[in-house]
């Protein structure tokens, strides 16, 4: 036996009993899914440069989203114009939002989850630009950035927490302020539609599911089927 803090302890129940010591580094999951999705919009952009850090034309015709395009069987677009960016500029932003809402979200979702989440506000986002602007070629992971955002939302009232006493809420409306009062430069579509589709994603995942069908499988098949929802929708509208 061996003496504790009240009375005396066996050997096996002092072992058992035992503090684990658990480092700094190991309370942060570190968010891989969103420095893959950095580093594969930024190795794409720097693929189809041209001078002056601009995207070559013939890169974003190719692989833009554009109505006619997609009604011609170039379903990809829907995908492909997700990770092009005009410009230095165009994916600094996004990809400096996409680093800080991603380092949020990644490790509170996990990774199957969040990537899952920015799959379909990615295709949300193109939804939205064929419903809007079909005819006016689109790129740019601002779509997807934006369903981010709300999922942060989903995440934050599946926990009781008002996004606006976090700065999350006001954030959005001030985005959505500049996105219809500079609609002739940034797409409306992409990015109220990202927003609904994110939202629409991190709800099922964070109260929905939970709630109602129990078994993650079903809860990730929910999001999935969503998703499949929307870009057949986005096909169904080109």
């Amino acid at each position: 036996m061996r003496q504790a803090s009240v009375g005396f302890h066996c050997p096996e129940c002092t072992k058992s009993g035992a503090q684990k010591i658990v480092r700094p580094n190991q309370l942060i999951t570190r968010p891989i899914v969103t420095q893959v999705l950095i580093a594969l919009n930024v190795a794409i952009f720097v693929a189809g440069i041209g001078s002056g850090l601009v995207t070559r034309p013939e890169v974003r015709l190719d692989g833009g989203l554009f109505g006619p395009s997609v009604a011609n069987g170039e379903w990809y677009r829907l995908v492909t114009s997700g990770f092009l960016h005009f410009n230095l500029i165009h994916i600094g932003l996004n990809m400096f939002v996409l680093y800080q809402l991603g380092r949020m979200i990644e490790p509170v979702l996990g990774r199957l989850r969040f990537g899952l989440v920015y799959a379909v506000a990615l295709l949300s986002g193109s939804l939205g630009v064929m419903i809007v602007s079909p005819d006016s070629l689109t790129v740019g992971a601002s779509g997807a950035v934006f369903g981010l955002m709300g999922a942060a939302v989903a995440v934050m009232r599946s926990r009781g927490i008002d996004p606006f006493s976090t700065g999350l809420g006001g954030t959005i409306l001030l985005n959505l302020v500049i996105t219809f009062t500079l609609s002739r430069y940034i797409s409306v579509g992409g990015h109220v539609g990202g927003l609904i589709g994110g939202f629409l994603a991190g709800w099922i995942l964070t109260d929905l599911g939970p709630r109602y069908l129990k078994d993650k499988a079903l809860t990730f098949g929910a999001v999935a089927a969503l998703g499949v929802v929307v870009a057949g929708s986005a096909l169904l509208i080109a």
